[in-house]
């Protein structure tokens, strides 16, 4: 999937306009209004009225072809309905809800509770299961460990990266956090002030950062700096 070009405007102002490319597993980093957010919401269809988008995009077939594109939000606690049992909100059968809470590492007796019931990590995982029920060739993932504990942000990467190399569909995740896509995303897009300012493999950046906006991105993430040797 190739974004030739994504141009978003409000009033004439230039909100984003960058390219990029999504291979198998692409991190998309900037600070909060870099621009992110907005470019995830355009290729979502979800822009606010009154931005113009123009968008050229170079996709396959796939990815197109039925419901093969899902999102996970940022926020588990306001992703689902605080007064519909967690089995009601999917849109399949029992026998293939049990099926996809055994993929997520979810025991199928939470899928008679009610959200405020479940912990963070939790409902994370409840709507990465609803995010498989379409069978994916694409996953978008906007910050989804921003409102999980340190611990529990770990282990959700690595069910992403599990998930992944299981069922084989590409990664969009908007993140401000480069660490905790370091081990899930193989390339990275940086974005400053509605531009790309680095794009590459991550492993490369992160060693190598050009930009002086990507090594006070890197500086800020990384405690532990042995990744970067």
């Amino acid at each position: 999937m190739k974004i030739n070009k994504l141009k978003i405007e409000l009033k004439e102002k230039i909100l984003v306009d960058i390219d990029f490319e999504i291979k198998k597993s692409l991190a998309l980093v900037g600070q909060s209004g870099s621009g992110k957010s907005l470019t995830l919401k355009a290729l979502l269809g979800m822009l606010p009225d009154g931005m113009n988008c123009d968008l050229d995009i170079e996709v396959d077939f796939k990815l197109i072809a039925g419901r093969t594109i899902s999102f996970v939000p940022q926020n588990p606690f306001t992703a689902l309905s605080p007064l519909t049992k967690i089995k009601k909100q999917f849109f399949t059968d029992d026998e293939n809800i049990d099926k996809l809470f055994g993929q997520v590492g979810l025991d199928v007796k939470l899928k008679d509770m009610f959200a405020p019931e479940l912990s963070g990590g939790q409902l994370q995982r409840v709507i990465i299961a609803m995010a498989l029920e379409n069978q994916p060739k694409l996953l978008m993932l906007d910050e989804p460990t921003t409102a999980l504990d340190p611990q529990t942000k770990i282990l959700i990467i690595e069910l992403l990266k599990t998930l992944q190399q299981k069922f084989h569909f590409k990664i969009l995740f908007v993140t401000h956090d480069i660490e905790s896509v370091k081990n899930l995303c193989e390339d990275i897009c940086i974005i400053k002030d509605a531009k790309v300012v680095e794009f590459g493999k991550m492993l490369d950046i992160v060693q190598n950062a050009k930009h002086s906006y990507t090594k006070t991105l890197i500086d800020a993430n990384f405690a532990n700096r042995k990744f970067r040797q």
